[in-house]
């Protein structure tokens, strides 16, 4: 059988790592990055037991790559759209695809974009990270669970897959349900995945508060009932089965706090998200797993405020940060209407710097403040004195935003400082400072 396998991160590039090693006809579709490195220097598998490169067959563009008969999805969730749309090219019905994501919504998704395309239905079990592109270290575990896929006939019998990944020495049972067990899963995911996060550590330290157990028990139950309600019955005890598979990786973390430590996206759109966009659809109630959502959503994600937002930082007890729709609802006396009057010439409606640093709660000793623009290469920093009583950011002209080519979305006026005036484009950041920050003025 030959197989591709789509990504070569911490779960495709494990178990494509042990297919390769065993002798098995298997390439790999990656990004160029991690092209580069897999073919200078191979894939390698840094693992607990035993270590080992491979050098696959790879490529960027499905057609360089043999024609698959089996092709395994190792990509995240939310790449998966992407992937797809990549493969299209080379799909056939003869072309099976095993999923191996979390969540339980993939399979849903491939059946909507590519209706007809076989399906096995895939779970994998590890605990595995990148390390840097090529290079996975697998702590744990290393074992997949699949079964078919109600309104897919595979191209592939399920035990040839089975056999497939066992002659390559990974366990591999077919199990009846598989959309259970996907959902069985699930019930570990939207716990310790958020959770990890939430706390700053590992999966211990979830399970070693006894007023964390009862929020434990919560996320199951309400992902039980929606579950039930999308035709899927689990256990009665599933919350109790859920700590109990823990206990065997206690000491890790998990995939999510993984990716946000990494500066990649999370899944939590496709867990506890999901289960709370099916809950709505359903008419039921998940208020812990909307907590999780917003929580995780808040410390991984950018402020949904867009470019155009200002950022009061530094030595300050808590950074605040301001879009132009925040600016225009400071007091009418903190607003200059027409800068026209102050700097004739200059065009827009602005702010008063004073009612800015009103805002922010400055460390003791702070005595400077520093203008900084977006992409580094300017700043202007002054005594919070001068700048409270001459400094002006522009934010609209002409009752829109401050157009980039006027020096928006925010730009720095110091009308009245004479040869010292600061003219600050697109400035992004006001940092306070013990001290005389940065400044690109000429002197």
């Amino acid at each position: 059988m030959k197989v591709m396998v789509v990504g070569a991160g911490s779960v495709g590039g494990f178990f494509g790592a042990k297919l390769v090693q065993a002798g098995i006809d298997c390439s790999f579709l990656l990004r160029p990055k991690t092209l580069e490195a897999v073919r200078n220097r191979g894939l390698t598998i840094r693992s607990h037991d035993a270590s080992f490169t491979v050098h696959p067959i790879a490529a960027s563009d499905p057609r360089e790559l043999p024609a698959a008969e089996l092709i395994v999805l190792g990509v995240k969730r939310y790449d998966l759209d992407a992937a797809l749309e990549q493969l299209r090219p080379v799909l056939t019905q003869s072309t099976t695809l095993l999923t191996l994501q979390n969540g339980v919504d993939t399979e849903p998704r491939i059946q909507a974009l590519l209706p007809g395309v076989p399906l096995v239905g895939g779970v994998a079990y590890i605990y595995s990270k990148i390390a840097e592109p090529g290079v996975v270290e697998h702590y744990k575990r290393g074992a997949l669970a699949i079964g078919a896929w109600e309104g897919s006939n595979g191209s592939v019998a399920l035990s040839d897959v089975q056999r497939l990944f066992e002659s390559a020495g990974v366990t591999c049972p077919i199990v009846q349900d598989i959309r259970r067990t996907k959902w069985e899963k699930m019930c570990w995911n939207v716990v310790f995945n958020p959770l990890t996060v939430l706390i700053n550590d590992r999966v211990s330290k979830a399970l070693s508060h006894p007023e964390l157990r009862a929020v434990i028990e919560q996320i199951v139950e309400e992902t039980v009932a929606v579950a039930k309600a999308e035709g899927v019955a689990l256990p009665g005890d599933m919350a109790e089965k859920t700590i109990q598979w823990s206990q065997e990786i206690l000491d890790i973390h998990t995939s999510m706090y993984d990716d946000w430590k990494a500066g990649r996206p999370t899944e939590i759109d496709h867990l506890n998200g999901y289960i709370v966009q099916r809950a709505k659809a359903r008419g039921l109630s998940v208020p812990v797993n909307e907590t999780m959502l917003a929580l995780v959503k808040a410390i991984t994600e950018p402020l949904p405020l867009g470019a155009a937002v200002l950022t009061l930082d530094g030595q300050v007890i808590q950074p605040i940060v301001l879009d132009a729709e925040a600016l225009a609802k400071l007091p009418n006396d903190a607003q200059v209407h027409d800068v026209a009057a102050l700097w004739p010439g200059m065009r827009g409606h602005g702010v008063k710097v004073r009612a800015l640093l009103e805002i922010a709660t400055p460390e003791i000793g702070v005595d400077h403040v520093t203008f900084h623009s977006a992409d580094g290469r300017f700043a202007a920093t002054f005594s919070i004195k001068e700048a409270a009583e001459t400094g002006i950011v522009l934010y609209r002209q002409d009752h829109q935003p401050l157009p980039v080519e006027a020096g928006g979305p925010f730009r720095l006026i110091t009308p009245g400082l004479g040869d010292l005036c600061a003219n600050v484009k697109n400035i992004s950041r006001i940092e306070f400072t013990k001290g005389p920050g940065r400044d690109t003025r000429p002197r």
